[in-house]
């Protein structure tokens, strides 16, 4: 055990445990998860109509969330929020807005592990934007994890499945909003303001369901639908994106990276066994890749933190 380890157990001012974070993280991946196989099973909602009805109902959700949790006040926070929590939230929009569509138009785990790519992409912006140095294991990780995108896709499109393309190309949007969300959030944060993450949801939420309402009309889905979508706006978006922040406040940023990508896992199991979408051997192989990439490289940098720490802290005396 690490010298850092008794502070990690400390309760927070959250209340939470290191291991209670932990597993709400877990549960939060486990919601999270249930967008591909729930989207499977909608009988007449398509493509934008689905982004709509789910971005609505997470705006609308958070609308109770928010005063509920930080009192009345959040709302003048998000006028006087500034640019960064705008860029912020148009980057939620593009998220929400792509990773729906492109479950669409390819596989959920193909738009799963395309998503994996977060984390490194993220990496890379911040080289590139801000300056921040990568290590050579980071940069390890993302070659073995181009490959793994590489072989998964090439493999694919070898066998003419041209709409494999199309959905790939829309959901790398997701992790390229994503990286520039992050991008956006830590510039501001070097320069003294901080953006609260849960009102830029909002804002994305509310974006979303702006673009996609005219793309969606004239509406098609059904009240089974309507139910089902609903659902993923509170319990797959809403509640766990409050949850995560949560969790991020206990939690070390290589934790919640890890247990992120079980996400990905739970995802493609929940497609397979509630919807029978078996994923193809070679976007098993290809994701296997990226992950073990992402795990190896996250493993390392919370050891290193850790062994860092344990040299920091002065010994008894």
């Amino acid at each position: 055990m690490s010298a850092s380890a008794p502070a990690a157990k400390a309760p927070s001012r959250t209340g939470l445990t290191h291991g209670r974070a932990v597993w709400l993280m877990v549960a939060v991946t486990l919601m999270w998860a249930t967008a591909g196989v729930v989207t499977r099973h909608l009988e007449h909602a398509r493509s934008f109509e689905i982004t709509f009805w789910r971005s609505f109902f997470t705006f609308a959700a958070l609308i109770v969330i928010l005063p509920a949790w930080q009192g009345r006040a959040v709302f003048g926070s998000i006028r006087s929020g500034g640019r960064a929590l705008w860029i912020s939230g148009v980057c939620w929009g593009v998220m929400f807005t792509a990773f729906m569509v492109a479950l669409t138009l390819t596989s959920v785990a193909n738009v799963l592990v395309t998503m994996a790519l977060g984390p490194l992409l993220t990496a890379l912006a911040a080289r590139v934007f801000i300056g921040h140095r990568l290590p050579l294991r980071t940069w390890l990780a993302i070659v073995v994890a181009g490959i793994g995108i590489g072989w998964m896709y090439g493999t694919q499109l070898g066998h003419g499945d041209q709409g494999v393309l199309a959905g790939t190309l829309v959901a790398l949007c997701v992790p390229l909003a994503g990286a520039c969300n992050w991008t956006v959030v830590q510039h501001a944060h070097g320069k003294g303001h901080d953006v609260d993450l849960v009102p830029s949801v909002l804002i994305g939420a509310a974006l979303c369901s702006l673009f996609t309402l005219p793309l969606a009309w004239p509406f098609q889905a059904n009240a089974h639908d309507v139910g089902l979508l609903a659902f993923l706006g509170v319990f797959q978006l809403a509640i766990p994106c409050v949850l995560s922040v949560l969790c991020a406040r206990v939690l070390k940023a290589p934790e919640v990276a890890l247990l992120a990508l079980l996400e990905i896992i739970f995802g493609i199991a929940f497609a397979w066994l509630g919807a029978g979408e078996e994923p193809a051997p070679s976007v098993l192989a290809g994701g296997a890749m990226v992950i073990g990439a992402l795990v190896f490289n996250e493993w390392l940098g919370l050891r290193g933190r850790r062994a860092a720490a344990a040299v920091a802290v002065p010994g008894p005396h």
